[in-house]
């Protein structure tokens, strides 16, 4: 889940296409009777970070459940937000009845769903898997089976770039014909190449978010099916990070820290010339390009080695929830596809459910500042594209964060690639022990 900002959509309830699951309104009755909360309520928390779009949800919510109250506790960094809740989670008290979990933490999650209701056994009978994305719902289950959350929205992987600075290094600017130079990271690099050489400025924004992209694509990630560290046994991790620290050594990386200051401002001041671009980073785009680029910024219907997911978060529900039925039906309602496409609309956080990619609300949205592209129908092509989810181990998403990223850092900085890769391997091992 990624903070972005879409000012309006049209709204439509799929009454008819979806009906109201009866069996909210049974659990929420039957659990207010005996519960011995006020007024015969019962009394809901649910936790998110960054912007799910849930405000208007939840006060709808209560308003068709009375016996229901739910209170909202939002936060705006992921990463606190995730080491409060296993905190909470591993002292058995304190973690809220509803909890969002962003897939970049899942794998740690789904090593611990001892801690996690199984929601096909306590949630609403009719939410059925083929609701979702098949790999959206496969990744949100552990080894044994058991479904650890309900999936919230995901980051299908195109490729922004600036039009005005393809043309002027002589390169095609229209989308269509961009789209081949992206088909592979084979052409995406010798593309790369032939920009530095013209315009001399980087091709992408840092070695760490394209090596992130491809290593997101292998079948597993840091760690075996096993839970073994496979940073060393896996010979494509060690081709990818070779690739991509050649090509930053080449000039194609502007060696840009994400989600930084520097990192902010290089969009507007056209410090490169593509990014790779889940559903949330045109919000991203916008926000810090701003209204001078209207125009100059692209979106492809393309990814190199065929596309991937990037984002997107899942609803849980803790074992410690004095209240697991009433929560997972809550759960259920704010992912069925009418409240996705309304979380859309609010924050443009993108669907994983199947019926609401084929709404018109969002196949017909179309995007000026890209310009005028079809960005619903783009990015619900591209999530239907995305294979198998990749496995994550226990440790995963830090060995991404805490050691790849400083590593890639590191020899964008002067270190060479062999002493960044044994940065990088040294602090996989000492996640892993």
């Amino acid at each position: 889940m990624r903070l972005l900002s879409r000012k309006t959509l049209f709204h439509k309830v799929f009454s008819k296409a979806f009906p109201v699951v009866s069996a909210l309104a049974l659990l929420a009755a039957s659990a207010a009777c005996g519960t011995g909360e006020a007024a015969g309520r019962v009394e809901l928390s649910i936790s998110t970070f960054t912007e799910f779009g849930y405000e208007d949800l939840l006060a709808e919510y209560e308003s068709t459940h009375p016996g229901v109250r739910v209170r909202h506790e939002r936060t705006g960094q992921g990463g606190p937000y995730h080491q409060r809740l296993f905190t909470r989670l591993g002292a058995g008290s304190g973690a809220a009845d509803v909890v969002a979990v962003e897939e970049g933490y899942l794998a740690d999650a789904l090593a611990r769903s001892d801690l996690f209701q199984d929601l096909a056994e306590i949630g609403p009978p009719d939410v059925r898997p083929d609701r979702w994305l098949d790999w959206k719902y496969a990744a949100g289950r552990d080894k044994a089976g058991r479904v650890v959350g309900y999936g919230t929205d995901v980051g299908p992987l195109a490729m922004c770039y600036r039009r005005d600075l393809f043309e002027a290094a002589g390169l095609p600017g229209d989308p269509e014909r961009v789209a081949p130079l992206f088909a592979t990271w084979e052409s995406y690099f010798a593309t790369g190449d032939a920009f530095v050489a013209r315009a001399g400025r980087a091709w992408f924004d840092s070695d760490s978010q394209i090596f992130n992209a491809m290593h997101n694509q292998l079948p597993s990630g840091y760690l075996t099916t096993g839970d073994a560290l496979a940073i060393e046994s896996d010979p494509a991790i060690r081709r990818n990070w070779d690739l991509v620290t050649a090509a930053g050594g080449r000039g194609q990386s502007a060696r840009l820290t994400a989600f930084s200051a520097d990192w902010n401002a290089g969009f507007a001041a056209g410090a490169f010339a593509t990014k790779t671009c889940p559903s949330w980073m045109l919000g991203v785009i916008k926000a810090q390009a701003g209204p001078a680029n209207a125009g100059r910024w692209a979106v492809a219907d393309a990814f190199p080695g065929g596309g991937g997911n990037w984002g997107g978060s899942y609803l849980a529900v803790p074992k410690q929830s004095a209240h697991p039925r009433e929560a997972a039906a809550l759960a259920a309602w704010l992912t069925a596809p009418e409240q996705q496409i309304r979380a859309f609309a609010k924050t443009g956080n993108f669907p994983s459910q199947r019926a609401a990619l084929t709404a018109p609300e969002l196949l017909g949205t179309t995007d000026p500042y890209f310009g005028g592209a079809h960005t619903g129908a783009l990015f619900a092509g591209r999530a239907q594209k995305v294979g198998e989810p990749q496995y994550k181990g226990p440790g995963d998403g830090r060995i991404q964060e805490n050691v790849i990223a400083p590593a890639l850092r590191a020899v964008e900085e002067g270190a060479s690639p062999d002493e960044g890769w044994r940065q990088a391997v040294e602090g996989a091992k000492k996640i892993t022990r």
